[in-house]
């Protein structure tokens, strides 16, 4: 099976080592294929940037997200160049914070309010790749766990794992209210 992510935001956001972690984690520590691609604009702070991860079970042929069945977006104009006009079936997650968006159906994270409150709004990509494995499954927590251990800096390590465990705990309280609304 093949999924092609896309992560976007604005540089300086964290958003290209997210799309790292994020395909370290499933080619190394979940024993899956794994490609990983960016692209970002001249400026190195507050320009469009995007990570790109396809995982697949098998071989993967081409290397380059051509539909996403996944969109992450933590800026308005990233939602406004990728979240508006997904593919049928395509999941998409926003910083609530950051991005307006009105429709149903999108899956909603406070991730710089969440790194804020943990010390350093700099950790809310992986507040929102801990938030991504919750409510997707595309990799495990345990995978994910290993590739930010072995990828962040020593010295951002607590900070990083904090960050991590409060996304996908938050993924966890969202899809339980999700299905007590559905129950009633």
């Amino acid at each position: 099976m093949r999924q092609e992510i896309q992560l976007a935001g604005f540089g300086g956001q964290g958003i290209i080592l997210a799309g790292f972690v994020l395909g370290r984690a499933a080619s190394i520590y979940d024993g899956k294929e794994a490609v990983f691609t960016q692209s970002y604009g001249p400026e190195a702070r507050g320009g469009a940037c995007a990570a790109e991860v396809v995982i697949s079970d098998g071989p993967i042929d081409y290397p380059l997200v051509t539909r996403p069945d996944l969109v992450v977006c933590m800026s308005q104009e990233a939602y406004s160049k990728y979240g508006v006009a997904l593919a049928d079936g395509a999941e998409l997650i926003i910083d609530s914070d950051l991005v307006e968006a009105g429709s149903n159906g999108i899956k909603r994270l406070p991730a710089m309010r969440l790194a804020t409150d943990l010390g350093n709004r700099m950790a809310a990509n992986v507040v929102m790749l801990g938030f991504l494995a919750s409510v997707t499954g595309v990799v495990s927590r345990e995978a994910l766990e290993q590739s930010v251990r072995e990828t962040v800096k020593p010295r951002l390590l607590e900070l990083n794992m904090s960050a991590l465990k409060t996304g996908f705990e938050y993924g966890l309280s969202e899809s339980s209210a999700n299905q007590q609304k559905a129950a009633t």
